[in-house]
């Protein structure tokens, strides 16, 4: 893609989006962690929805340590209102895991003194423990923009998906998920707004990619993304889909079900019966060294 198309193709973006989508601004006194944890719930889900994501992990545990011992299990019921529950929960969990082992506490206000190069080493040095890092690009940019004072624009996989669809990263660079030139056409005083506008929107248009008010918007930045559009769906389709939804979620609520289910009590052994005293046995006598077995 040639480079003045591209820049055009970004630039254009930001006007549209600026007419459609209102910037939202996270609490400026947030702690660099708290950026780092709610990046990692906010990645490929609605604002909202993080938000309210967010605040049920404030109110349901008491301190971070007990979070990081949490099961993603349980993490996921508690970011249930997110699209993808079980993969914040994983984030969340990696994140204070791998700090906590590294450093034997969740204080990263330190890194905000740091160079910002120097400071974005060190988060993306933090790995599991097979050696993966846990830092996506998504919520290391979110970091650098919010917390670091940077200048990186944060896109996850929506958003990625959207600028392809429009037109400004090829097929090729969205798998790599790479955006050229997108930190160079959007100025660094326009990157929070810019970066909460394409949100927005990405995160909308993969909930509901058959909305004809965000295919209008998609239109409006560029009428030939119509051709990368995704195809609407048959209602042959659609039942399917509701179908397996369907058995996927009776599946998942006996699951739990049986996890909740308290284990069965161990059968315990008969007592042997008591034999009459006035009746005599009409069994003979068994030969010696031959134990009689316990009635059971």
């Amino acid at each position: 893609m040639a480079a003045p198309n591209r820049a055009s193709l970004i630039t254009k973006t930001q006007k549209v989006l600026k007419k459609h989508f209102e910037a939202v601004h996270p609490p400026a006194d947030r702690l660099l962690l708290e950026h780092w944890l709610y990046a990692s719930v906010l990645e490929d889900a609605p604002g909202d929805k993080a938000d309210e994501a967010f605040a049920r992990l404030q109110e349901d545990y008491f301190e971070l340590n007990e979070v990081r011992v949490t099961t993603v299990t349980e993490l996921a019921e508690t970011f249930s209102c997110l699209p993808q529950p079980e993969s914040a929960g994983k984030r969340v969990r990696a994140v204070l895991q791998a700090v906590f082992e590294a450093d034997y506490n969740y204080d990263l206000e330190p890194l905000k003194k740091q160079n910002i190069g120097k400071a974005i080493k060190h988060l993306e040095a933090y790995q599991t423990q097979d050696g993966a890092s846990i830092t996506t690009p998504f919520a290391l940019a979110y970091v650098t923009q919010h917390a670091l004072g940077g200048h990186s624009i944060p896109i996850d996989q929506s958003g990625l998906q959207l600028l392809f669809i429009l037109g400004v990263i090829t097929e090729s660079e969205a798998e790599k998920k790479q955006t050229p030139g997108l930190e160079r056409a959007i100025p660094k005083n326009k990157g929070i707004e810019f970066a909460s506008q394409l949100h927005q929107f990405s995160s909308e248009f993969a909930l509901s990619p058959q909305s004809t008010k965000l295919r209008t918007i998609i239109a409006e930045i560029n009428a030939e993304a119509k051709d990368r559009l995704p195809k609407r769906k048959t209602k042959k389709e659609e039942e399917a889909e509701a179908e397996a939804a369907e058995a996927a979620e009776a599946k998942a609520t006996r699951k739990k079900r049986a996890a909740k289910k308290p284990p069965a009590a161990p059968v315990s052994e008969a007592a042997p019966a008591k034999k009459s005293s006035t009746k005599k046995s009409s069994k003979k006598t068994e030969p010696k060294g031959i134990a009689r077995k316990k009635p059971r």
